[in-house]
């Protein structure tokens, strides 16, 4: 089948050769980018991580200078200054000293102890989170500088340490009495890790059980003082790390738990306390990024494929589309519909192609309607000759003499009859006039209809509405007779012999005319053969020598082109519709040019 179509169809040549030409540079490219990601996803892994490190080094190095500022805050208090230099140990210098401590231990949740050692009495003022830590906690002891120049060196001012069996940075401040280097005493921050380990969550890209892990070393001796594992491997070792981990930043290959990874490490410095951020990205994960990313490489080159797909398509489609249109256009010629598709307005060739077949047609068109029309000029002469043998000033005259006569021995309906059997003749008979006011073509059917009910007797009825709006508007000359006079021959007298007209008009963008009866009906057959006889514009009079339904219906387009339309429907002795629409602008044409 799919060898058929690509024999039979130049649609599918110009589409799958676009195709091939297309993917096969595609699944090159393909091939190539497979080869030379990995290598590049792998340093784009490690070189996201260290920035993503640098910014988490940035966030730990801004809390050890919060932690540097609260332990300032003795300086801002000058009478609490001026109660430290006291070497005697009054009540209201502790209580002092005691609102000083527990205003810096409640100033950070994760504190859990501050304490104050004076140089110079040795008083020791303890706040801590008894809850937390126990009662019977115990902190270490520090050894307090005489003077600034003693002091402790910046690296040993932090320290990791724990406080009641949890892990804890204990960060120690000498208070030195400025402008002079007496040191006064020393106060110590001892803080959990909750404020730590929510600085450092950022750094994790992913969960700890797909393997990633973040370490934080602080000191030359690289002690560790954070960890999101809850164990460390045995491979890991402070040594090990303090040895292998050489420069400011880099990466080393390693394991972790036997799980193949990288150690990626940035390296920096508070005042002068070295800090070190660790990371251990197993291979696993960086497989997946380079995964990921050629995952996003194949999804844009097949977004470019079905890019491709759909170009091709659309130049195939364009390419091919007017040689179908024209196919389509030679294939209704052939069954003589003249309408023909829009043109497209291409100036290529296929473009140049369509148009002048579209003019060939319409000459041909415009041939056989001029045939078309000769052919109906004929038909109205031989009516109207046949119309001429009788003389009509005859025909009128014994007509009167007729109706006198009538009234002379007293029958008014014989009258009455007769003097619209003379209506209908006159009408008929006026050659010259071949468009008329709607009100004359309506009191025309109704002389016709009222000499039916007379033969009919009580067996037919008609009703007749139209608005006042559409009396005057032209129509052309006998629309109605033939098609009420097809309801009577047809409907009734060969159905049940009786039964009920109806003639409505109504008017808003068109003037609508409905001719309807409940009589016999016309079955499916004769009306495809009525719409295929008015497409094929063949002329046949009525078989009853009047003009007939198609005849009313080809003059109605002859004198409105395409703006006329109609339809029959029709259910056996329920209703049988036949509805004629004229575009009420050319009535108001004709109108006006009257």
């Amino acid at each position: 089948m799919l060898q058929v179509w690509f024999k039979r169809s130049l649609f599918a040549k110009l589409l799958i050769g676009m195709l091939i030409s297309a993917v096969i540079p595609l699944t090159l490219s393909i091939i190539i980018s497979y080869k030379t990601t990995s290598r590049s996803v792998e340093r784009q892994v490690i070189e996201l991580n260290q920035n993503t490190m640098d910014s988490g080094m940035d966030n730990i190095k801004r809390y050890l200078d919060e932690l540097n500022h609260i332990s300032v805050s003795f300086y801002y208090d000058q009478t609490l200054m001026r109660y430290l230099r006291s070497q005697e140990i009054k009540p209201v210098q502790t209580l002092a000293l005691t609102s000083q401590v527990a205003s810096i231990y409640n100033s950070r949740p994760e504190f859990r102890a501050v304490r104050y050692i004076s140089a110079l009495t040795g008083e020791t003022v303890i706040n801590a989170d008894i809850a937390r830590v126990g009662i019977n906690m115990v902190l270490p002891n520090i050894t307090i500088p005489r003077s600034e120049n003693e002091a402790l060196d910046n690296t040993r001012w932090f320290e990791v340490t724990k406080v009641g069996g949890e892990p804890a940075l204990a960060f120690h401040k000498p208070i030195v009495d400025y402008p002079s280097s007496a040191v006064l005493g020393a106060v110590s921050i001892y803080t959990g890790l909750t404020e730590i380990e929510r600085r450092m969550r950022p750094l994790m890209m992913s969960t700890p059980n797909d393997g990633e892990h973040v370490f934080l070393y602080i000191q030359n001796e690289m002690k560790l003082l954070y960890s999101s594992a809850a164990e460390l491997p045995a491979e890991l070792t402070q040594e090990r790390v303090a040895k292998e981990l050489v420069g400011d930043r880099g990466s080393v290959n390693g394991k972790w738990n036997g799980r193949s990874g990288i150690y990626i490490y940035v390296r920096d410095r508070y005042l002068d306390l070295p800090i070190t951020i660790v990371k251990f990205v197993p291979t696993a994960a960086v497989n997946e990024s380079a995964n990921r990313t050629l995952n996003r490489s194949l999804v844009i080159q097949f977004i470019a494929v079905a890019f491709v797909l759909v170009l091709a398509g659309i130049l195939s489609y364009f390419t091919i589309a007017p040689v179908k249109r024209l196919l389509r256009s030679i294939a209704r010629v052939e069954t003589g519909n003249f309408e023909l598709e829009p043109s497209t307005g291409r100036m290529d060739e296929l473009g140049v192609l369509e148009h002048r077949f579209q003019t060939m047609v319409r000459n041909l068109d415009d041939l056989m309607n001029r045939e078309y029309r000769n052919r109906l000029e004929l038909s109205t002469a031989q009516l109207k000759m046949l119309q001429a043998q009788i003389n009509p000033h005859f025909l009128y005259n014994t007509l009167q003499s007729i109706g006198t006569l009538a009234l002379r021995h007293g029958s008014e309906e014989i009258s009455d009859k007769i003097a619209e059997l003379g209506a209908i003749l006159r009408y008929s008979m006026d050659l010259k006039t071949e468009t008329v006011p709607l009100q004359k073509e309506i009191q025309h059917i109704e002389h016709y209809l009222s000499l039916q009910t007379g033969r009919f007797k009580n067996k037919l009825s008609y009703t007749l509405s139209c608005p006042s709006e559409a009396m005057e508007l032209p129509v052309p000359k006998l629309i109605l007779q033939p098609l009420v006079e097809n309801s009577i021959i047809h409907g009734l007298e060969k159905g049940r012999g009786s039964g009920a007209i109806h003639i409505g008009i109504e008017i808003d963008e068109t003037l609508c005319v409905r001719v309807m009866d409940n009589g016999k009906g016309i079955d499916a057959v004769t009306v495809k053969r009525i719409q295929q006889e008015y497409a094929e514009r063949q002329f046949h009079t009525g078989q009853e020598g009047g003009i007939g339904l198609i005849n009313v219906l080809t003059r109605l387009r002859l004198h409105y082109n395409q703006g006329f339309d109609w339809d029959i429907q029709s259910t056996p002795y329920e209703a049988t519709v036949i509805t004629l629409r004229i575009p009420v602008d050319s009535l108001a044409k004709e109108a006006f040019g009257s």
